[in-house]
């Protein structure tokens, strides 16, 4: 599918195609999929025609189709595995991350997100035969946890354990971290990753990765009280359908850390739940929750999944990294 200006529709000139890209309209699939009233309002035309933009885009994005069984089992030959380095994590997660999906790890401070998010991003690099995808990694920082040195430890361990040559720097270097300062900028970087994503598609480490680390720091921050919550949610679901795309487009993993806010309401269970609410509870693919256990040991729970069971799996936070205990 080649990449068709907005300016291209019948009916959209210059003036127009300005209005709907300030709405987040940004794509040909944005308006195929938009309702007549919707886009009226928006670019202020009158319904008949955004009707016939309508048409014309779903037309020229060749959406809204039905395919059989076979031809969705065919594109899931597509998705790739990313391995977590860990016997037991990966067979829970059956062979590892997918890709073309989103996987939220959610749980205390130091219950281990971070370290499972730097841990993938050193096996995302590695070639397929080590289960890896042979690509780079993008990182959208918006808690200042990005840190090199660890990365650093993380390929002398695998070093170690593989019985391989592995050059740290050179996996520094695939490695593309932006620090977002509060929500919006946050949801601006993922366009900005879409562009390094197209950049990096013909080199020889295309971008395999986009991890997000922490989801709703920021929008927790900003948006307090309950009448902020409805604009809040709407953002948040914008943000995250950019993240599936980003996953759907480049057959990457996106992983997304997560907060966890405690019901102290919670007679009996655990008190903490994943904050950002249904939409982020619908959206993730696969819901990974942390906890700590003795010393470096922590449990991971898969909560959610399409095709999965649910289950548990024990792994241990060690200066190489993530290790089976």
């Amino acid at each position: 599918m080649s990449e068709m200006l907005l300016e291209e529709l019948p009916g959209v000139g210059p003036a127009t195609a300005e209005k709907l890209k300030e709405a987040g309209f940004n794509t040909i699939e944005a308006v195929a999929v938009a309702s007549p009233s919707e886009l009226a309002n928006t670019a202020e035309i009158g319904e008949a025609t955004a009707a016939k933009i309508i048409n014309a885009a779903r037309q020229a994005a060749d959406i809204g189709g039905f395919e059989t069984g076979d031809t969705v089992l065919e594109r899931r030959k597509l998705v790739g595995k990313l391995s977590t380095g860990c016997v037991e994590f990966n067979e829970m997660m059956g062979g590892g991350f997918e890709t073309q999906s989103i996987t939220e790890l959610y749980g205390e401070f130091g219950s281990g997100k971070t370290q499972v998010a730097h841990q993938v991003a050193v096996n995302v690099q590695l070639s397929r035969e080590y289960g890896g995808l042979n690509g780079s990694v993008i990182i959208i920082d918006t808690e200042n946890t990005f840190r090199p040195e660890r990365i650093t430890q993380m390929v002398e361990g695998l070093s170690e354990k593989l019985g391989l040559e592995l050059n740290a720097e050179e996996f520094l270097q695939n490695i593309h971290v932006a620090r977002a300062y509060n929500s919006n900028h946050q949801m601006l970087l993922v366009d900005s990753a879409m562009d390094l994503a197209n950049e990096l598609k013909d080199s020889g480490k295309p971008a395999r990765l986009l991890i997000v680390d922490s989801l709703m720091a920021h929008f927790r921050a900003e948006y307090v009280g309950r009448g902020t919550l409805a604009d809040r949610q709407q953002k948040l679901n914008k943000h995250l359908h950019a993240l599936l795309r980003f996953g759907d487009l480049f057959n990457a993993c996106v992983v997304v850390t997560n907060q966890v806010m405690s019901k102290p309401d919670a007679f009996f269970g655990d008190p903490t739940k994943p904050v950002g609410g249904h939409i982020v509870g619908h959206t993730a693919t696969f819901r990974l929750y942390l906890r700590k256990s003795k010393g470096e040991k922590r449990i991971i729970r898969l909560v959610d999944s399409p095709n999965l069971p649910e289950g548990e799996a024990v792994v241990a936070v060690t200066t190489a990294g993530l290790i089976d205990p």
